[in-house]
């Protein structure tokens, strides 16, 4: 699968992790996936809530809108971004410096 896919509420995408970084990012990974560096660490959820709110503000939307879907406790995860899907498209794609 690509990094990303189109839903019809909006898109998934696959996102590789890196906890204890030393600054919060998220940007293109490879084809597969998005790569996002966290400050927290792996530990009692929280690089998956830092995770969340990266991805909500990268995506220009609500925590709420965000849902971690699988990988609760792996490197590669796959989250849920509700909105307007060829926006959100849109945005993914610029992340990776090309149009959808």
């Amino acid at each position: 699968m690509p990094a990303w896919r189109l839903r019809e509420d909006g898109i998934e995408i696959a996102v590789r992790v890196t906890p204890r970084a030393a600054r919060d990012s998220f940007a293109a990974g490879t084809e597969e996936h998005f790569a996002a560096r966290l400050t927290a660490p792996p530990v009692d959820g929280a690089a998956n809530a830092a995770l969340v709110a990266l991805a909500a503000r990268s995506f220009g939307v609500s925590r709420r809108a965000v849902t971690l879907i699988s990988g609760d406790t792996a490197r590669l995860k796959r989250l849920t971004i509700e909105g307007e899907s060829p926006a959100l498209a849109q945005i993914a794609a610029s992340h990776y410096g090309s149009a959808a």
